[in-house]
């Protein structure tokens, strides 16, 4: 694992289905990432709603480069980790 894929922050609430889902399937893949739950961290949901044109849709996953994707597959989190420069 390298220390951009550690990088990674996953925005999430505890009751979302696709958090759930791809939080296994990152794990899977062993892509790394801190995960801040949007419910009991206020900054955490400006930043999503931010992100989301005013929603405080989730899963939501930011970047080390400050680039966000919304509700992505394993697939686009694989390419975007694969543009980001080497650490």
């Amino acid at each position: 694992m390298t220390a951009v894929a550690a990088s990674v922050t996953m925005y999430t609430t505890t009751w979302c289905g696709y958090c759930v889902r791809l939080k296994r399937l990152m794990q899977r893949e062993g892509i790394g990432f801190t995960e801040v739950d949007i419910e009991f961290d206020a900054n955490a949901a400006d930043l999503v709603m931010r992100a989301n044109g005013g929603n405080r849709t989730v899963p939501t996953l930011l970047f080390p480069d400050g680039s966000a994707l919304t509700n992505p597959s394993i697939d686009q989190i694989k390419s975007q980790l694969a543009q980001l420069p080497e650490a």
